[in-house]
């Protein structure tokens, strides 16, 4: 049976770092998974005022993820937080209150920096509300420092992921005949293997 993994890159930039990374980790992920890179760039800001009469793109990105079986965040750090694109992202697919299209959905969380903490600020912050959100998060981090060094100025293409990034990514590559759990009872932390059970 394929599962679907939702992917959403926090960032916006056409030779990014996290959209490189997340493109990797799907190239290195066994057989029977699927990944749909969901672009968060045309969603617009987050309006209570649209709850009920939600734009087009809006209801896109509810859509994919409701379908999906898990999520998969990667994301820079700005300001030692994540970019207030991927928080407008998630507070999209989280409203209106109670109906969030994230609740119980497994996730993993993947962060970069250029510099030597590996975007821990935003990783921390995202894990915070996706803990929020009931979302059961593989527990060990996945944090890549130094991503320029790795990729280089510009981004990798797809199979060239560096043995730092692709640690990062090694939950999706933990067993070639693991399936997704969606089975995860909280607030148990979750281990890599688990992800893929």
């Amino acid at each position: 049976m394929t599962r679907k993994i939702a992917v959403i890159a926090g960032s916006l930039r056409k030779d990014s770092f996290s959209r490189s990374i997340a493109r990797n980790i799907a190239a290195l992920a066994p057989k029977g998974y699927e990944f749909d890179e969901i672009d968060i760039s045309k969603v617009g800001f987050y309006n209570q005022d649209l709850d009920g009469h939600e734009p087009a793109e809006w209801l896109d990105l509810r859509a994919r993820i409701r379908t999906a079986d898990a999520v998969l965040f990667v994301t820079p750090e700005y300001n030692r937080s994540v970019p207030g694109v991927l928080k407008n992202a998630i507070d999209i697919g989280s409203r209106p209150y109670g109906h969030s299209v994230f609740n119980g959905k497994p996730a993993a969380v993947v962060s970069s920096s250029p510099g030597n903490i590996g975007g821990f600020g935003a990783h921390h912050h995202l894990r915070q509300t996706l803990a929020f959100l009931n979302m059961p998060v593989l527990a060990q981090p996945g944090m890549t420092g130094s991503i320029d060094i790795s990729f280089g100025t510009r981004g990798a293409s797809a199979g060239a992921l560096p043995g730092k990034a692709s640690a990062a990514g090694c939950a999706f590559t933990a067993s070639p005949a693991a399936s997704l759990s969606t089975r995860v009872s909280m607030p148990r932390r979750m281990r890599s293997e688990e992800f893929f059970s």
